[in-house]
Order: structure tokens, then C-alpha cells, then sequence
């Protein structure tokens, strides 16, 4: 028997998501005068695919969506494409802080939401109190 809903990993890894992005969004900033360094970023699409593979569901209908477990880690991607320096850096300064807000943003959003979910289970153990 699980202890905890889905929610409660779903949520673990979208903290985990907004922990490496910080990490790899503060290397960033930290590089930002050191010659010929690239900036990474954190690729999405591989966390919420690692969420998705927490979803159970069967299909009633042919016309329904698949649902497919796939092991994939998170991803740092190097953006190469950029020189914002005459050094052969890659690293715009104003995108990553602003990255960084946007990050922290969700950060916020997500601890909230999981605070939510232990007040909720506070209150079912204390018997509505």
C-alpha cells in the first residue's frame, strides 16, 4: 500500500527540476566573464516526461492517448548558438537573471502546493481540528 498519492512524487520532481535549474542557472551567472564558457540549461521535456511516468491509466478506448514509461534523466543542454561577448562567452547576463525570477517563481509555487498537501494530511490526522 503507498503512503502517499502520486501528487506527492509529481511534486518531488518538480522541486527537483527547479533545484538543478538553479544549480545550472547560478553556473551561468558565475561564468559569465570567463572566456569561451557556453551556457547550459535544464531541458524540461525529459523532467515532466520522468513525472508522467507516475501516471497509471488504461485505455478504454482506441481513441484514447498512450501512455508510455520511459526512463529518461533530467538533461543539461549547452546552448552553443549564442556569443554575447568578444571573448567567446555564451552568457546573457539579463536572460539568466530573469530565468533565475522565473525559477524562483516556481520554486514558490511548488513547496506551497506541497505545504498545502501535509496541512491537509495534519488535518485528516487530528481528525478535522
Amino acid at each position: 500500500m503507498k503512503l502517499f498519492s502520486n501528487t506527492f512524487t509529481t511534486l518531488e520532481n518538480g522541486l527537483n527540476y527547479a533545484s538543478l535549474n538553479q544549480k545550472v542557472i547560478s553556473q551561468n551567472i558565475a561564468n559569465v566573464d570567463t572566456p569561451n564558457y557556453k551556457a547550459k540549461k535544464v531541458e524540461f521535456k525529459s523532467m515532466l516526461n520522468q513525472s508522467l511516468q507516475q501516471l497509471e491509466a488504461t485505455r478504454t478506448n482506441s481513441r484514447h492517448f498512450t501512455f508510455h514509461s520511459t526512463n529518461q534523466n533530467p538533461a543539461i543542454k549547452t546552448k552553443s548558438d549564442f556569443q554575447y561577448n568578444h571573448n567567446g562567452n555564451g552568457v546573457d547576463l539579463d536572460q539568466e537573471m530573469s530565468e533565475m525570477a522565473t525559477n524562483q517563481i516556481y520554486f514558490n509555487a511548488i513547496s506551497d502546493r506541497i505545504n498545502g498537501k501535509f496541512n491537509s494530511l495534519q488535518s485528516v490526522i487530528r481528525g478535522g481540528k
